[in-house]
């Protein structure tokens, strides 16, 4: 498959879990964690005997259907020559998914990937057994706590044995998932890679319009240019179904994707996308994580995303594998102070036209800033200017 070297976090992660550790370990994604945690967790399955003939040796859990499915792929590829089997468990209205799912449970598979509420609807039933489960694999872990799925893994993790390695992948690192590892893992270790900035083959580009005009700077972005593809981002599916009309008038090969489309629509836009047959794909958050597109021209923030975290998981789509892009983001007089906090985590500003109102803004949250920073606190006096 052409990898000639480890990523950091997969010579990390690697033999930490080779020597069946728990882990925790935090790392963006466009970073090779999938890989990280499939190759050697697929060593361990072809070298260890399984504890029964048929039994789930291993869960992993993601946060979204469209990750569950990138997770599956990959696995394909790299077990293609093994005898491993694997299931993917997701939501949907088609009966006949249902009863695939449902067998596989039954008659046991290797490997099970699933997503929470899916998998908790199989629980409700006898058939699922994971008395012989050896390892739970938690990925995007702060996706799922962001998405309120957290009561949903304590109750999977009360139905599997407490003798078993966990490991978990995040993107970020905050307090809730410290103390859910506390919770469920034993003595982890623990790796940290750092939210890296965007690649420096992205070319970050910011257009400052009021939300009436941002329609307009999309079409003089994308009528008669030339561009292999796009993802547009948009903060709310109202936005992504506007969006996809507008485009389609401009007689550009468009489709959305958000959470109101069937799974099967879903996954068939997704699929034309990646084989060309679609030029623009307008997403919400749905695929800002996870989602691997190999020669991306451009990404597009419609509407400024909510955390810097996010801003560099979407941009992160483009200029992956050492290829190049532009990442564009329309800030509304709304949405600027969000964007100042993204170029405070970036540690630097971003081109924008025209400059006006984003200019009075900063002056203003600046201000506001040092108004918070003279009153009387506990912390060092000096720390705000050390911070600034």
């Amino acid at each position: 498959m052409n990898f000639v070297s480890p990523t950091p976090i997969q010579e990390q992660a690697m033999p930490v879990i080779l020597q069946r550790k728990d882990l925790i370990a935090c790392a963006q994604t466009g970073t090779g964690k999938t890989a990280a945690f499939l190759l050697p967790l697929l060593h361990i399955l072809k070298t260890t005997p399984p504890k029964r003939e048929g039994a789930i040796r291993a869960l992993i859990i993601g946060p979204t259907r469209e990750l569950a499915l990138q997770i599956d792929r990959e696995l394909e590829g790299f077990s293609y020559f093994t005898d491993l089997s694997s299931i993917t468990v997701y939501g949907g209205n088609d009966s006949a998914l249902w009863e695939q799912q449902k067998k596989a449970f039954i008659h046991g598979a290797d490997i099970v990937i699933s997503t929470p509420g899916r998998l908790m609807s199989h629980m409700n039933f006898e058939y699922v057994n994971f008395d012989s489960l050896e390892i739970l694999i938690l990925d995007e872990a702060d996706r799922m706590l962001e998405m309120g799925f957290i009561d949903d893994i304590m109750k999977i993790i009360e139905h599997i044995p407490q003798e078993r390695q966990t490991l978990m992948f995040s993107a970020t690192m905050p307090g809730r998932i410290r103390h859910l590892a506390k919770t469920i893992q034993h003595n982890p270790d623990q790796i940290d890679i750092a939210v890296s900035k965007p690649s420096e083959n992205v070319l970050q580009v910011a257009y400052l319009a009021e939300e009436r005009e941002k329609i307009n700077i999309i079409e003089s972005l994308l009528k008669g240019q030339h561009l292999d593809n796009a993802i547009i981002f948009t903060s709310t599916r109202r936005n992504a179904r506007k969006l996809e009309q507008t485009l389609e008038h401009l007689g550009l090969n468009v489709k959305a994707i958000h959470s109101d489309l069937d799974q099967k629509d879903r996954e068939e836009a997704l699929r034309m996308f990646k084989y060309g047959r679609i030029q623009i794909l307008v997403a919400t958050d749905i695929l800002s994580r996870g989602i691997d597109i190999n020669g991306l021209s451009m990404v597009c923030n419609f509407d400024v995303p909510g955390s810097p975290e996010d801003y560099i998981h979407r941009i992160g789509r483009t200029a992956r594998a050492d290829n190049t892009g532009v990442a564009i983001t329309l800030i509304s007089k709304a949405d600027a102070r969000k964007f100042i906090r993204i170029e405070k985590f970036l540690g630097h500003t971003v081109y924008k036209m025209p400059e006006v109102y984003y200019r009075d803004e900063r002056a203003a949250a600046q201000a506001d800033e040092e108004s918070e920073s003279s009153k009387p606190r506990s912390r060092n006096p000096n720390s705000f200017r050390k911070e600034k």
